[in-house]
């Protein structure tokens, strides 16, 4: 058996020679794997090789350690570019967005493994793969909205085409899935429970049909409280038994009626996703709500990437991105102070400055 590494440690590229599997593993496990400009680019340089290389059949996206495939971003790094202007952020994501793409229509089958966290800039590497497994362990979500971002790397479109209005739920709350969750609302298509990656990973790289292979590796996603139990997050509520009140609630046209309606709607989970809603950055819900009612008319995920590029771009224009960092990630005293403060004083010019063309910041995907 042969094997060829890729240079950056950070990412561990692997090609099993008998079996023309490759294998890319993210490799900070420290930091939950969060993504550096450099690994984007290690990534991107292995997924375009791979792409021309006769010898590769199939692609496997895992992460170090057993915490989770990726946090998201390096915030830290983020946040001491943000408050120097923002420059290296834009190039990140730029080259993250197309990476994103590449993975949506990468020519061979690729595998993602969602085995526990697995957010932001992570959602982007796998929930685009042509194959996504969960485990038992999985937690997955776009929490932008709690650091005064909105969901990115082609989230909003699948938030977008979640059932109902479970997305809009998800994008404005930055609440977290399990399991069977990220199942229901699209984000995975398999349940592999983590004890059996391993065979799995045997199987793939003997196998000419990966699609099938992980299908027979399969199973029923866990009851709610199961994944809630082996995750220890109480919170992954079960959305299913929760459509009624979720799509009665965020089908309102605006952010204030969506709050008022979790208020008055007589269900105590609701009244809690009210005042998460109420403790992320004002302005980033309202772009978010507008987004996610753009993204169900976009044709495809290029189109997607194209407009959240603009309001990645807008965002670091504004002062939201950098506090929410340091609220929760640099000071972590849970206690952002947004601009404006409250949803009230966000108007709709603001949040149309956000989803315009900007001259020099469009992708140019679509």
């Amino acid at each position: 058996m042969g094997a060829e590494t890729s240079a950056a440690a950070e990412v561990q590229a692997v090609l099993d020679g008998d079996g023309g599997l490759g294998r890319i593993m993210l490799n900070r496990p420290r930091a939950l794997n969060s993504l550096t400009h450099g690994m984007i680019t290690a990534i991107r340089t292995t997924l375009d090789a791979w792409a021309a290389d006769d010898r590769v059949r199939a692609v496997v996206l895992t992460g170090a350690g057993e915490r989770g495939l990726c946090a998201g971003a390096d915030l830290r790094a983020m946040h001491a570019d943000v408050t120097a202007g923002g420059a290296g952020t834009r190039a990140f994501f730029r080259d993250e967005y197309r990476l994103n793409a590449l993975i949506g229509r990468y020519p061979k089958p690729f595998v993602a493994v969602m085995d526990g966290i697995t957010m932001g800039g992570g959602i982007g590497l796998s929930a685009h793969a042509a194959l996504r497994i969960v485990t038992e362990r999985s937690v997955i979500a776009m929490p932008e909205t709690r650091i005064g971002l909105v969901p990115d790397v082609g989230g909003s479109l699948l938030l977008a085409r979640a059932p109902g209005e479970l997305g809009t739920h998800l994008g404005l709350t930055s609440a977290s899935m399990g399991p069977g969750d990220a199942l229901l609302c699209g984000f995975a298509d398999h349940f592999v429970p983590s004890a059996r990656l391993p065979e799995l990973f045997d199987a793939l790289a003997h196998s000419t049909d990966p699609a099938a292979t992980v299908a027979a590796h399969a199973e029923p996603a866990p009851p709610t409280e199961a994944a809630a139990a082996a995750t220890g997050l109480a919170g992954l509520a079960g959305l299913a038994a929760q459509r009624d009140w979720i799509d009665a609630c965020y089908a309102a046209d605006t952010v204030e009626e969506i709050v008022e309606r979790l208020l008055d709607s007589g269900v105590p989970e609701a009244k809690e996703y009210a005042d998460q809603i109420l403790g992320n950055s004002p302005t980033a819900v309202k772009v978010t709500l507008a987004a996610l009612r753009r993204a169900r008319t976009l044709p495809s995920l290029e189109a997607a990437l194209d407009q959240e590029y603009r309001i990645s771009c807008a965002a670091l224009d504004g002062p939201d991105l950098a506090e929410g960092i340091r609220a929760q990630v640099i000071d972590k005293d849970r206690d952002p102070q947004w601009s404006p403060r409250t949803l009230a004083g966000v108007t709709a010019a603001d949040v149309a400055r956000f989803l315009a063309p900007r001259e020099d910041d469009e992708l140019g995907l679509a």
